[in-house]
């Protein structure tokens, strides 16, 4: 059931809601996070390790397979038994290719769908079902990404602050722990390189889950407002 389900939701690039959720995403993107308070994605043990160039800021999300899987994992799980939303946009899909209008195509695909038992009333309480089911998979991730962000940055910026602080006490020490110093400064300093990588990376993984949760929802959305239209 589950490539069926994909059937009926993965869409091609040139989507114009596609297009329209990656374009919002990057400009919220682009006014998110100042570069000094990036987070990282580093190994957490930085002995000898070289700093990496890396993007300032979070690019904008994406629809990925990696997140499109889950949400549809999460909904094949949850398929209701019977006919429901899902068999009834499996059948719009089928009559897509038919020169007809919207409406009769809603319509058309309702009057197969009646003769398994569909109601107007039944198709939109398992159209917001499958919503509910998606909305649990958003709380699911996002109590994921406050671990994560947790994980990545909270001990990193524990360290920077102690680094800082041994590196203001050596100042005031004699000459001979000046190397001292400058190796703590150094080790802060790829640190924080370690913050800003991580940020981005997890702003990535963020708006690629969100750009791919809203387009599903989306399509969902506008079918529920299209039979609240046209199937009375």
């Amino acid at each position: 059931m589950f490539d069926k389900i994909k059937k009926l939701f993965v869409v091609e690039d040139d989507d114009p809601l596609k297009k329209a959720l990656e374009q919002k995403s990057q400009e919220e993107a682009d006014a998110a996070i100042p570069a000094e308070e990036m987070v990282p994605d580093q190994p957490a043990s930085t002995q000898n390790s070289t700093p990496k160039t890396q993007s300032s800021k979070p690019t904008g999300g994406k629809v990925t397979d990696k997140f499109m899987n889950i949400l549809l994992g999460a909904m094949d799980k949850s398929n209701l038994d019977g006919f429901d939303y899902l068999e009834y946009k499996q059948s719009l899909q089928s009559l897509q290719g038919m020169n007809m209008d919207e409406s009769t195509r809603y319509q058309s695909a309702f009057a197969m769908a009646k003769t398994m038992g569909a109601t107007p009333k039944k198709l939109l309480e398992t159209a917001n079902h499958y919503l509910t089911v998606l909305k649990t998979e958003e709380q699911k991730f996002g109590q994921a990404l406050v671990n994560q962000k947790e994980k990545q940055i909270g001990d990193r910026r524990q360290r920077i602050e102690q680094l800082d602080q041994a590196a203001e006490q050596k100042r005031k020490q004699i000459e001979q722990l000046t190397k001292e110093i400058e190796a703590h400064e150094q080790e802060s300093a790829q640190i924080k390189e370690q913050i800003t990588s991580a940020t981005v990376k997890v702003e990535n993984t963020k708006n690629n889950f969100i750009v791919t949760y809203q387009l599903l929802t989306g399509q969902i959305q506008e079918d529920i407002r299209k039979m609240q239209s046209y199937l009375k």
